[in-house]
This record gives C-alpha cells, sequence and structure tokens, in this order.
C-alpha cells in the first residue's frame, strides 16, 4: 500500500524532479496548495495574492522510503532559511511549507524540524511552515515532468551535500 506526502520548496519543477528519481517514490505530481482561490492556474498564482504554493504530491512506498527520509531528503533539496524565496525565485508561492496528510505526519514534521533547528545544520532559522492539508490542486499538464521532458530547463534545486544530516538522519 502506498502513500502520500506533499511538499512546497520553491519551484515545483526541481523538487518534483528530485523526489521522481528517488528510491521510493511511485509518482508525483505537481499542483498549488494553501491557498485560497479555488482551481488556481499558474498565471493566477505567479501574481502571488493567492496564497497558494507550488507543491509537489508524492506517492510512495513506505516499505522502501518512510516519511522521515522523505522529510530530511526535503530539507537537503532546498534552503528552508529564506522566506517565500527560492534563489531567483520570490513570492510567497515559492515558500517553503509540508502540508502533512495526517496527524503523524504532521508530528514527524515537527520532529525533524525540532532536530535539524538543534544539529544546527543550516546558518540561519528555518522558515518552513507546516500548513493544513486542504484541496490540491494539480498543475497544467506543461508542468508535470517538466525537467524531464526539458532537461536543460530552470532549475534551482540540488542536494547539498555539504550539510552534515547525520545526526537527523
Amino acid at each position: 500500500m502506498t502513500e502520500k506526502a506533499i511538499f512546497a520548496g520553491g519551484c515545483f519543477w526541481g523538487v518534483d524532479e528530485l523526489f521522481r528519481r528517488k528510491e521510493g517514490v511511485i509518482a508525483t505530481r505537481v499542483g498549488y496548495m494553501g491557498g485560497t482561490l479555488d482551481n488556481p492556474t499558474y498565471d493566477d498564482i505567479c501574481k502571488g495574492d493567492t496564497g497558494h504554493a507550488e507543491a509537489v504530491e508524492i506517492e510512495y512506498d513506505p516499505k522502501v522510503i518512510s516519511y522521515r527520509e522523505l522529510l530530511i531528503f526535503f530539507f537537503q533539496i532546498h534552503d528552508p532559511t529564506t522566506f517565500n524565496r527560492q534563489g531567483n525565485d520570490v513570492g510567497s508561492q515559492y515558500r517553503s511549507a509540508i502540508f502533512p496528510v495526517n496527524e503523524a505526519q504532521k508530528k514527524e514534521a515537527q520532529k525533524v524540524m525540532r532536530e535539524i533547528e538543534n544539529a544546527q545544520i543550516f546558518e540561519k532559522e528555518l522558515s518552513t511552515s507546516i500548513e493544513e492539508n486542504d484541496t490540491f490542486y494539480e498543475a497544467e499538464k506543461f508542468h508535470q515532468k517538466y525537467l524531464m521532458k526539458n532537461p536543460l530547463g530552470y532549475n534551482c534545486h540540488f542536494v547539498r551535500k555539504d550539510l552534515d544530516f547525520s545526526k537527523v538522519a
């Protein structure tokens, strides 16, 4: 049986691509979450006033990869210390956020964030929010698997190997 996880860590293209390649991840899809507008489009959320974040919904096999491992990977592939920003992408739609699908995920997200803060992995404080899991609106087909279809496309995400996550792994 598979489970779902939803993360927002800046432009969804790069987040999607890195999670898609992770062992144990069955499927990904990009979309919009956390805002007030029903059925938003990319153009809507780019205005920055809908409250939606670019998010990635991940279907995974918990026998192969745990939610905790997904959380730690999430923190390795983006900068969770920049408020409403990833690289050149600025605005609330690019915020760092976790959308737990149940109470167990929420508690695990809180625990991992505390451990990361206590281990002082980042020089600055985390700006990642843990938000209510409301409706996930799937993004336009053009955005699905974007970097797989356009390998030279814009991407500000990578696995940060220079940070020591061994204290939380």
